[in-house]
């Protein structure tokens, strides 16, 4: 069946529902004769055909081609999608949508097939060269998609050091010739400040430097999220770091988080009671007392400290029952206080 037929037959049939109106199955019930380029445009004339949102045509694409790498594409599914990735910058305005979507479709295949260790094996040194190729700009992809290329595949040091190196030029190659190569690519991304994208890849292939002057680079700019990726990766030092200026910051919930998180109530026990006294104060100004008294966890530093929030109210009547409940003392020379 040529190409033209094949378009002829992703139609939406109209007599149906809005609700009920799918993408035709047919035109990827086989894989074997399919050209990656071929079934792009396949996947492209889905789309276009489509007539809903583009979010849920998104997932029904992704779960069709979730469906169709189990039908014997050339040289196996992983190798087949790497194979896509290199020519989807042909396709313009699609092409990050599209990786995206035949990436996480992949990433959801592997979780529930076998492919030999052989395609596994081939289909990396693919992935390495492929993500060569982008660094080097030959090959047109976003940062979103290499993090996700690098994660999918799980491509090591290992696999660029040995695309980087054939074995006719072994000898004057290394490890270490990879890992300078990814140092610098990263180098690049925090120059663009592409802060989290740098981040992941640090974490991926467990390059660990530049610790604290690297977190508070991305703190100054308020890149929180990638400093916590960053911390957390590097371990309690760092966390203890960033906590102290989150608190610096007077960023409590924040801080609170990372310390609860990372179990660090012992390292800050007088920044967390500020975190938890800020959260009971918000709390209790909602009116969200029963809450508020929950929270404490029967603390009673915290518990002291929301019957003077209830004092300073005037909820007398709060006061009291607190007091009792908790067997509080030392307050009723404070309500007698006119």
């Amino acid at each position: 069946m040529g190409l033209e037929e094949r378009f002829a037959e992703l139609h939406v049939d109209k007599e149906k529902a809005p609700e009920t109106w799918s993408i035709c199955k047919h035109a990827f019930c086989d894989l074997t004769c399919i050209s990656p380029l071929v079934f792009l445009y396949l996947l492209k004339g889905c789309y276009i055909h489509g007539t809903c949102k583009a979010t849920k045509k998104f997932r029904a694409l992704q779960q069709q081609v979730h469906l169709v790498l189990h039908n014997s594409p050339p040289h196996g599914p992983a190798i087949f999608v790497v194979q896509c990735l290199y020519l989807l910058p042909m396709f313009g305005s699609y092409c990050d949508g599209f990786s995206h979507l035949i990436i996480s479709a992949l990433r959801r295949f592997l979780k529930v097939a076998t492919i030999s260790d052989e395609d596994l094996a081939e289909a990396k040194d693919l992935a390495a060269q492929l993500f060569l190729n982008i660094v080097k700009g030959s090959v047109n992809h976003e940062e979103g998609v290499v993090v996700k290329v690098l994660e999918a595949f799980n491509v090591q040091l290992t696999n660029i050091e040995k695309v980087m190196c054939p074995l006719k030029a072994k000898d004057n190659c290394s490890i270490d010739t990879a890992k300078t190569f990814v140092e610098r690519y990263i180098i690049e991304l925090i120059e663009c400040q592409s802060y989290m994208t740098a981040v992941t890849l640090l974490e991926h292939f467990s390059i660990r430097q530049s610790g604290q002057s690297f977190l508070l680079s991305m703190m100054q700019i308020k890149q929180f999220k990638a400093a916590e990726k960053w911390a957390t990766f590097m371990g309690k030092p760092l966390l203890c770091v960033l906590v102290q200026e989150y608190a610096n910051r007077n960023m409590l919930s924040n801080a609170y988080q990372t310390i609860k998180k990372n179990n660090l109530r012992q390292d800050f026990p007088d920044i967390y009671h500020k975190c938890k006294e800020s959260s009971l104060k918000k709390l209790v100004e909602k009116g969200c007392w029963v809450v508020a008294e929950v929270q404490t966890n029967k603390d009673r530093q915290l518990l002291e400290y929301l019957v003077y929030l209830a004092m300073e109210a005037g909820y007398m009547e709060k006061v009291d029952e607190l007091c009792e409940r908790y067997s509080l003392e030392g307050f009723l020379n404070a309500k007698s206080t006119p």
